[in-house]
């Protein structure tokens, strides 16, 4: 079992950045692929950003790439999530996620979620 804590969420302005950090509760968490996801209001959940198990890898939804950097330190079990350029639209609850199928995108444990809002 993997627990996820999400912080670093809060209210900015159009143009900003914005560093999410998300901690994992395990001793293996080398082995555990990571990822961003994110839920707008009234939207299904949706992929942000994966890293595989060592950082070597990372894939990033079209909607964010060249923006947001996901980023990991296994020393610290924590991943980040850098948001620069931030936009109206990219206003929603970021959750953590962690599996161990980064090629199949499938993640098993889930954060409870920490709120990103971006004002025009």
């Amino acid at each position: 079992q993997v627990q996820l804590a999400e912080s670093g969420g809060g209210l900015v302005q159009a143009g900003n950045s914005l560093e999410l950090s998300c901690v994992a509760s395990t001793r293996t968490f080398s082995k555990y692929a990571m990822a961003w996801f994110r839920q707008a209001p009234g939207e299904e959940r949706v992929f942000v950003a994966a890293i595989s198990w060592t950082g070597d890898s990372t894939y990033y939804a079209d909607s964010v790439k060249g923006r947001f950097t996901i980023s990991r330190d296994n020393a610290k079990n924590t991943v980040y999530l850098q948001m620069d350029s931030l936009k109206p639209e990219d206003t929603a609850v970021y959750y953590c996620a962690a599996g161990e199928d980064y090629y199949g995108l499938d993640f098993k444990y889930w954060g409870q979620g920490t709120q990103v809002t971006v004002s025009s």
